[in-house]
């Protein structure tokens, strides 16, 4: 990255204005050891969701909340997040967050286990958005069963998809960025999504369903 395109980078990372909901959000993420999304990725998180006008929504990897009050912020007054988790202290840090948003109890639906048994157990083609942010050995799955559980016109958005600027350079070989690698490359090659990059945060990788 050149200078000028890194304090572009820098510059559109630190401009959105975040709240003191999401500043206590991001408070609680560090004092449980989590790195929560970026204030760049809460906020095109929080216009995505607001765009696709999702009424249904799933997000694998809870942490503190951070991420889950960004699209609740953008999703509509009747809309619904399900948001998955295997640390019950995670859950119980989003739910605090969630309740300091406003947002009625009726909007969020906290589930405590791994993505890989609770994916399987929704609804086929019940969901108008998807937002992964969990382990990433598990994201070819986590892809797989979004793809399985978006609507046509579905948005599914990957968290860190560039794996801090390693994906893009073939000589690392790290476990994480190879995953992201094979994962890029499943969703280019399925002919049921349209997909773009962003160089937001650590990558947001975007696709729409047909």
């Amino acid at each position: 990255m050149s200078a000028d395109k890194s304090t572009s980078w820098s510059y559109a990372e630190a401009q959105p204005a975040e709240n003191d909901v999401l500043r206590r959000a991001r408070e609680r993420s560090h004092e449980l050891g989590l790195f929560p999304v970026s204030q760049g990725v809460a906020a095109t998180l929080t216009v995505l969701a607001a765009a696709s006008k999702a009424q249904t929504a799933v997000e694998v990897g809870t942490g503190a909340g951070v991420s889950g009050v960004a699209l609740l912020r953008g999703l509509g007054p009747k809309a619904v997040l399900t948001t998955i988790d295997p640390d019950v202290d995670h859950l119980k840090a989003a739910r605090e967050a969630f309740l300091e948003s406003g947002s009625p109890a009726n909007r969020t639906r906290t589930i405590s286990g791994r993505g890989q048994d609770v994916l399987p157990r929704l609804t086929d083609a019940a969901y108008d958005l998807v937002f992964i942010d969990a382990d990433k050995p598990s994201f070819p799955d986590y892809v797989l069963q979004a793809v399985r559980l978006l609507k046509s016109g579905g948005l599914l958005i990957i968290n860190d998809a560039l794996d801090k600027d390693r994906v893009s350079d073939p000589a690392i070989r790290d476990a994480s960025t190879v995953v992201l690698r094979e994962v890029g490359k499943m969703i280019r090659e399925n002919e049921d999504l349209f997909s773009a990059m962003l160089p937001t945060g650590d990558g947001l990788l975007l696709a729409v369903k047909r």
